[in-house]
């Protein structure tokens, strides 16, 4: 099931990328798993996020790190 997940709006957080429908920064997901904070324990912190959004996103992740362009897609985010 593919659900709306990202929403970029500059209205909201400046732009941001956040969880649809929500105020939560993708960006806090990937911090809360880099300090060892289980994804249960982030759903319990941000309860506007769904656990079907936040696997959503881990998904995409895994895309894009395994694409075989990831080189490309590494230097022009970095770049």
């Amino acid at each position: 099931m593919k659900i709306d997940v990202i929403t970029v709006d500059k209205e909201i957080l400046g732009g941001t990328p956040v969880f649809s429908g929500t105020r939560v920064p993708v960006e806090t997901l990937f911090m809360h798993l880099e300090k060892g904070i289980s994804l249960k324990e982030f759903l319990e912190d941000f309860p506007t996020v769904t656990r079907e959004q936040a696997v959503e996103i881990l998904d995409i992740a895994g895309k894009v790190v395994s694409s075989k362009n990831f080189k490309q897609i590494y230097e022009n985010t970095v770049g």
